[in-house]
């Protein structure tokens, strides 16, 4: 099984005959030219620049469309030795575009890099104006015909959105890869709790980067060649003076780690400047600014990172007007994975930046690539391996509703009479150390939840009936959980499991939410969603009466799935995720008691798909 583009009937031309028709007609200069371009305020950022070279006997048009990529990882490294790839953050995008007629170029964002300047938070207004001006500099130079494109994985497709929200006419298309919507709901208060893993491997990372700290940058799987010797200074810097300046006025850099308990709701702002709150560093907050000609291809994976598939699904949602799609796979954050149990390779084998190059060639270069023929959604279902088409998101047109029942049963009737069950949460629990959050600490994951049989064992859990055919899940699962904690506060943890036939236990998602947090209302324009919203305003934030039951109603992450015939569907619940998120109540695990049958019994909605394959 793979996650080849030809399983399923999901495209009229599938991205990898497309790719297969898109000879190279130019080649990648053997280094680029490098500069530094002023900004309003004096501060300089670094900038490498390719441009398309001439085949052998071939002429090259004297002017290109540009693909902007804005990096915090460095545009490029400096080497010690040859051999070595200088740029491997920024180099997939370098060779898909440039040799098929595409300028690149690729800036280190202020406070990163060779770029001067200080960061006072993730993805900054100020940051946002920079992306502005790069495009204004871009627009002005000779090789450029006047049409700019961004994409990237992760903090660089959301820089895409940012650049894209400033309004510049010469924007015309964004593919925002594996990267969030809203920083508070998607990456750093899960559920409304802080994902611990996240914030502490990415100070660890940036520290490492921003002051060229070397032996620090070593351990990250992704720079750690001893070839690399820092950050590659621009041509203009010949003897490495300015980016020693630069690096120095790195130290200055804010610390997640410090800035996060300011976030601590999604209107909390940092004391000293009450402008600043996670929204500042959020796309959603300037999604008003993307203009209707701008064509966006929102794609994520089924295990990115906690929440970062809804980024994609809310941003698709959020834009009507625009040429908007929606490619989601099953894959881990960049796709560096196939997270599939059944997949015959870890590595992913779909062309995805082939995709991406369609979509560029549409709205870039004016080429008739037959895009406006293809549905506007495509996803994949995990275990039968096929790829599907939609127009819409969620695909699934219903919903099967089971309920927990006593006896560990999940039944599509809920019991007449309500009964209790009761468990001690046990804050030592945890998923593990092959999830879905420690790819976003920049461990190199290949075996996802591989061990979850024996972690999941531990947890109470519902069975429903062996399904007599294949059941498509695709969307969110909604859980609806009435629970009575002994503590002021709790946190409830509710995880969905293929069992087959064999008695093997499959994680397929999960779901979380501090119960604090549990009020919720209708979504805002700015962040459509299909599943239940939440504002995560301080005022909503409600203690829980110990003994007195409250609803919890909360989506897990976003899959799909295919449930084998003989399998059986299994929710499991916890109250702790030692070293991913806080204990909640800190010390006080509380005893969690969960209402079955009656008026009030607790169920989940699943959506389910059509199990025919492609469209």
């Amino acid at each position: 099984m793979s996650d080849q583009d030809i399983r399923g009937n999901a495209w009229k031309t599938a991205p990898s005959a497309y790719l297969a028709t898109r000879h190279a007609e130019f080649s990648v200069p053997p280094r680029p030219a490098s500069c530094y371009l002023p900004m309003r305020d004096g501060c300089r950022l670094a900038a490498d620049i390719y441009l398309p070279q001439p085949l052998a006997g071939t002429v090259a048009p004297e002017r290109f469309p540009t693909v902007v990529i804005f990096t915090p990882y460095y545009r490029r490294f400096r080497l010690t030795a040859a051999g070595a790839e200088p740029s491997p953050n920024a180099a997939k995008y370098r060779d898909a575009f440039v040799p098929k007629g595409y300028a690149v170029v690729v800036v280190d964002v202020r406070g990163t890099g060779a770029s001067f300047g200080t960061r006072d938070t993730l993805r900054s207004p100020s940051e946002r104006d920079d992306y502005h001006e790069v495009a204004e500099w871009i627009a002005n130079q000779t090789w450029s015909n006047g049409k700019i494109g961004c994409t990237g994985i992760s903090y660089l497709g959301a820089a895409a959105c940012f650049l894209a929200s400033t309004g510049h006419p010469a924007v015309k298309a964004i593919a925002p890869l594996f990267s969030v919507s809203d920083i508070y709901s998607e990456q750093l208060y899960i559920g409304g709790m802080l994902s611990k893993v996240w914030v502490e491997a990415y100070d660890e990372l940036m520290l490492a980067l921003d002051q060229d700290r070397r032996e620090l940058v070593a351990g990250f799987p992704y720079f750690n060649d001893p070839r690399f010797a820092g950050p590659e200074r621009v041509d203009e810097d010949a003897e490495g003076v300015l980016l020693a300046e630069a690096i120095a006025e790195h130290r200055n850099n804010f610390t997640l780690a410090d800035l996060a308990p300011e976030f601590a709701f999604r209107d909390a702002a940092a004391f000293h400047d009450p402008s600043l709150d996670s929204g500042s560093c959020s796309p959603y907050r300037y999604l008003d600014g993307i203009k209707p000609d701008v064509a966006v291809y929102s794609i994520s994976g089924w295990y990115d990172g906690g929440g970062y598939a809804n980024g994609a699904i809310t941003r698709f949602l959020s834009l009507p007007d625009n040429d908007n799609r929606l490619l989601l796979g099953p894959w881990d954050h960049g796709a560096r994975t196939n997270v599939s149990p059944w997949r015959e390779k870890p590595a992913s084998e779909f062309p995805l930046l082939g995709e991406v190059l369609r979509f560029f060639d549409e709205h870039l270069l004016g080429l008739d690539t037959g895009l406006k023929d293809e549905a506007r959604v495509h996803y994949h279902s995990i275990h039968d391996d096929q790829w599907h088409a939609a127009e819409t998101w969620p695909p699934a047109r219903n919903t099967e509703r089971l309920y927990l029942a006593a006896g560990d049963g999940l039944s599509p009737q809920a019991a007449p009479a309500a009964s209790d069950i009761a468990f001690q949460v046990s804050f030592d629990w945890s998923t593990g150390r092959k999830t879905r959050y420690e790819r976003l600490g920049a461990a190199n994951i290949e075996d996802y939840y591989a061990d979850w049989a024996g972690h999941e064992a531990r947890l109470p859990h519902f069975d429903s009936a062996r399904v007599s055919a294949p059941l498509a899940i695709a969307g969110h699962v909604v859980a609806h959980l009435t629970v009575a904690a002994s503590q002021p506060d709790a946190a409830v943890y509710a995880y969905l499991s293929e069992v087959e036939a064999d008695g093997t236990v499959r994680y397929i998602t999960e779901g979380l939410l501090r119960a604090s947090h549990r009020k919720s209302e209708p979504c805002p324009p700015e962040y459509r969603t299909t599943w239940p919203y939440r504002a995560h305003r301080r005022a909503d934030a409600e203690r829980l009466v110990p003994g007195q039951a409250v609803t919890l109603d909360f989506a897990l992450l976003p899959v799909a799935w295919t449930l084998a015939a003989g399998s059986k569907l299994r929710v499991s619940l916890a109250g702790g995720d030692r070293g991913h998120f806080p204990q909640v109540p800190h010390g006080r695990p509380p005893v969690l008691t969960f209402t079955l049958g009656g008026k009030d019994g607790c169920y989940i909605d699943i959506p389910i798909a059509d199990t025919a394959a492609g469209r």
